[in-house]
């Protein structure tokens, strides 16, 4: 199985980079959410192919300016041309938020979308987040509840597990998707690494997707999406046809639709 970084800048990047238009509009809640009143300097942690930043800088117009990062090079490379592309003011950089030399207190605001699970070492990179933070700075994102009250995350390696054992398991101590599940956790990662007055609060999202594209989607996005290419072509066809009848319960009409089950953290500095 290929490291982090490898995956983030091959075939990771590859997948994210082609479903960039349907994550965006199924996670446009998230991005709104998050966006909201942002003012100054901000920062996007994890922002993939820029959708996050983008809406950030769009908001602000000329009050301000928005800067993503994120580890895959292919990734930043994408949102670089979105930005041009839409003529958006805002910046990407490669690098890892975790370790990145970024200037000392240079943003007023700090945001991701499912951008912070990730980190082999949590607590050093809000800790490099918060030196990057201004006085009495905000920081907004949104991270995943427990595997149980998302179960339609793991629907398509659960139902294809049979077919592909080489499907990487969920950690559920992170780095990964439910890395903070646990709000204790969460807390304590946020104030070990020097952020205050921490607010944690639970939101729940419906988001949809085309039924059209929920193949595309199993087959490129996730655990699934990182073996599926790997298999032959009968077991590929056989894949499909189990994974997307495991998703029925979420298919409605020419929709589908995904209960999210989210910790909104808003952490703050008060220095």
């Amino acid at each position: 199985m290929i490291d982090e970084q490898t995956y983030w800048n091959s075939i990771g990047a590859r997948a994210w980079i082609e479903m960039q238009a349907v994550v965006d509009e199924m996670f446009k809640p998230f991005t709104e959410l998050l966006v909201e009143g942002v003012t100054g300097q901000v920062l996007d942690v994890g922002c993939g192919t820029g959708g996050t930043t983008l809406a950030a800088s769009r908001h602000l117009g000329t009050n301000g300016h928005a800067v993503g990062i994120d580890i895959s090079e292919p990734l930043v490379a994408a949102a670089q041309g979105r930005a041009a592309h839409e003529r958006t003011p805002a910046r990407f950089i490669h690098g890892d938020a975790q370790t990145y030399a970024f200037q000392p207190a240079a943003f007023d605001r700090v945001i991701s979308r499912f951008g912070v699970m990730f980190f082999d070492d949590p607590v050093r990179a809000f800790a490099n987040l918060r030196r990057a933070a201004r006085g009495r700075a905000a920081m907004g994102f949104v991270c995943w509840r427990s595997e149980a009250e998302n179960a339609w995350l793991t629907t398509a390696e659960r139902a294809a597990a049979p077919l592909l054992p080489s499907i990487p398991p969920r950690r559920s101590d992170g780095p990964g998707a439910f890395a903070f599940a646990d709000r204790q956790r969460l807390s304590r990662v946020l104030e070990d690494s020097g952020w205050s007055d921490i607010d944690i609060r639970p939101i729940d999202i419906t988001c949809s997707l085309p039924e059209t594209e929920l193949v595309r989607y199993f087959t490129k996005i996730g655990p699934l999406g990182r073996v599926f290419h790997e298999a032959d072509d009968r077991v590929r066809a056989r894949v499909i046809d189990v994974v997307r009848a495991a998703f029925d319960p979420f298919v409605k009409g020419e929709e589908v639709q995904f209960p999210a089950a989210c910790w909104l953290a808003l952490p703050r500095l008060l220095r």
